[in-house]
């Protein structure tokens, strides 16, 4: 299959040429192409789908650093040897820049509906959400079976997991801090009101924070946006998880925010069932109720700064306490 003209897939990849992705898939020796598609979801728009002689897959390029494909390895491997959550492995790197100038991976594109577009969410009934959201909190669950020895980042030079040396209580204060300096630097939307009320909530949740934990894999950006899902007889089933390089090692209930807070836009019918869907396989700790509000803000300060960066999604005049205390302030258990 061979043809000289280029066609853009996303703004990211630019132009790529059949052949290109000829050459990407013998790389490996996966085939001769077949077919290419643009993913029609992700913000950042680093994938694009192939369909050859021997499966699907799922081609990602144009990275945002040099650690980014070898964390993703990292943890795609760990989730694969080390719980039921299916994910895009073997995870293939080719790091040589000689055919689209920059490194690239190839991974098999797993079966399901890709749920995080709205196109698909839209046929999908009242009870298909419920279920879905329900299978979302189970898997999540089971991905924090993952679990290590101690709290830790994930270190490119050694390409391991480097451990938090503080307690988490203080590096999460730190990460909170560091986040609000983000926002700061990024426009003068964060006011010191905004300030003053972060700190008051990390001052309220300390005891809790407190509450010692198994470190579990925290995904950081858990949502149906990442997954692919089936029906089942009993309702769907997650059947593929990506997206894990923002990953590390801490306390796996900060993973249920981002959930959380995209299901109650919707419902908050949606939000209690995938807290319960989770709490079926993985008891909620003591203290969560005061935890999960600075776990909420954390995840926020995370979307604030992206938005204020970037001057999308928020309105001007808007304050961070503002936007983020429906979140905050939400109590779906």
């Amino acid at each position: 299959m061979s043809r000289p003209s280029a066609r853009t897939y996303s703004e990211r990849l630019g132009q790529l040429t059949d052949d290109q992705l000829q050459a990407a898939l013998k790389r490996f020796g996966l085939g001769e192409l077949l077919n290419v598609e643009s993913v029609p979801i992700g913000l950042f728009g680093q994938n694009v789908f192939l369909t050859s002689t021997t499966a699907a897959y799922v081609l990602r390029g144009s990275p945002h650093s040099a650690e980014q494909f070898p964390k993703e390895r990292f943890f795609v491997n760990l989730i694969h040897e080390r719980t039921e959550v299916p994910v895009p492995w073997p995870y293939l790197i080719d790091p040589t820049t000689d055919i689209f100038g920059w490194s690239f991976v190839i991974m098999p594109r797993l079966p399901g509906l890709q749920v995080g577009d709205p196109e698909v969410r839209e046929r999908l009934s009242a009870n298909d959400r419920l279920a879905l959201a329900a299978a979302m909190g189970q898997s999540l669950a089971r991905l924090h079976a993952l679990n290590w020895p101690q709290c830790g980042e994930y270190e490119f030079e050694t390409q391991t997991i480097n451990a938090i040396e503080t307690g988490f209580a203080e590096w999460f204060s730190s990460r909170i801090q560091n986040w609000l300096d983000r926002c700061r630097a990024a426009s003068g939307a964060t006011t010191d009101a905004d300030v003053a009320w972060v700190k008051k909530l990390l001052a309220e949740a300390s005891e809790a924070l407190n509450v010692s934990f198994q470190p579990a894999f925290v995904h950081q950006d858990y949502k149906e946006g990442n997954v692919v899902a089936q029906r089942t007889a009993e309702g769907f089933q997650v059947t593929g998880l990506f997206d894990v390089g923002g990953g590390y090692f801490g306390d796996g209930e900060e993973d249920l925010v981002r959930s959380v807070a995209s299901y109650a836009r919707e419902d908050v019918a949606l939000a209690l069932r995938f807290l319960e869907g989770y709490q079926t396989d993985r008891p909620l700790r003591r203290g969560f109720k005061e935890r999960f509000p600075v776990y909420m803000l954390a995840d926020r300060l995370i979307i604030w700064e992206y938005g204020q960066r970037n001057n999308v999604w928020f309105e001007e005049g808007l304050s961070f306490q503002e936007w983020a205390g429906y979140y905050v302030t939400l109590q779906p258990f």
